[in-house]
């Protein structure tokens, strides 16, 4: 079985190196003077599991994924409606393409049973359909991704904690591919269990996403940190239960309670989300598929959503700022 990592950062190098230790061929495609650190000396993975280094082969050009019989995409959501009508066009015919995003994946509604609430997709996560018309549903896994990683210098990874990439098929089918992907990740000492209700994982994921991303963003603290202050423990804590609600009426059952949620993120500690550490790095910030997301279909199910609404409100603004001084990134391919 062949790989090829599209967006060899922090968590796709990172899930490459593993692979690749595990025996599978592995092609990650990368950009800049992190291409270029891991051509030259491959991928250095510092972990309280064990510090390891892979070869994977590595490259700039998106074209490599037509060889590939599985393709993770680790870009950012926003980057997708860019790449997807080019990656539509490589993915060999029966690719199978692991969505590993955060937030809501733009294939959410895809094999639900009856309308979609509001019609069509989310225009937060899939503005006019790009994505949808691209990309045939025959390829699309889901992943849910529960790993902490940072880019440390240009070819090395710290990995901090998690190691689970929960798959799925956006049908609710227990499918061959999805068995024999998970057992590639097992080979290399990743945990890919295979979920029949990968909805269920999306929003126990997303609700956490929802809440620290763009609070951390916005306050520079650390995970652990939020926790020290009792007003935003309740401030979190409304986010939640926001979210739940809008999830409810979607048909989500929660596999652990949100307190037990919210206890497990603040846990971390000294962390920094993905979404701080983008901002720090002068990139966009992830929100449309998180805060976004939830606001939108919060508006179609007539679920109020106001702490969600603020939070969106102050970090998109905040991103914008950013933007002004930072240029936008270019993508692969």
């Amino acid at each position: 079985m062949k790989f090829a990592v599209l967006g060899a950062g922090a968590i796709g190098a990172y899930a490459g190196a593993a692979l690749a230790r595990g025996g599978a061929d592995v092609t990650l495609i990368a950009r800049g003077a992190h291409l270029a650190a891991m051509a030259s000396h491959g991928v250095r993975v510092l972990s309280p599991r064990g510090d390891f280094t892979a070869h994977p082969r590595v490259t700039g050009d998106l074209a490599a994924v037509a060889g590939a019989d599985v393709v993770l995409v680790a870009l950012k959501a926003y980057s997708l409606p860019r790449i997807a009508p080019r990656l539509g066009e490589l993915l060999a015919p029966g690719a199978a393409a692991i969505w590993a995003q955060n937030g809501i994946p733009w294939w959410y509604f895809q094999g639900l049973p009856g309308p979609v609430p509001g019609g069509g997709g989310l225009e937060s996560v899939d503005p006019g359909g790009v994505i949808a018309a691209s990309i045939a549903p025959r390829h699309n896994v889901g992943c849910v991704v529960y790993c902490s990683t940072e880019i440390v210098e240009p070819g090395v990874i710290r990995h901090i904690e998690g190691t689970r990439f929960t798959l799925g098929e956006p049908d609710g089918s227990r499918s061959r591919r999805c068995e024999e992907i998970s057992a590639a990740f097992a080979a290399g000492a990743l945990r890919a269990p295979v979920e029949t209700r990968l909805r269920d994982q999306i929003w126990l994921k997303l609700v956490g996403n929802v809440a620290f991303n763009p609070v951390t963003a916005l306050t520079r603290a650390t995970l652990g940190e939020l926790g020290t202050l009792p007003e935003m423990r309740d401030l979190l804590r409304e986010i939640f239960a926001e979210c739940a609600a809008v999830a409810a009426r979607l048909g989500v059952s929660f596999p652990v309670s949100l307190d037990r949620r919210l206890a497990a993120g603040l846990a971390v500690g000294d962390h920094k989300t993905s979404m701080l550490q983008d901002l720090e790095a002068g990139k966009p910030l992830e929100l449309d598929c998180m805060t976004g997301a939830v606001a939108e279909l919060a508006g179609r199910l007539g679920v109020e959503v106001p702490h969600v609404r603020a939070v969106h409100a102050c970090a998109k603004l905040l991103g914008q700022l950013s933007a002004r001084h930072h240029p936008a990134p270019a993508h692969p391919g």
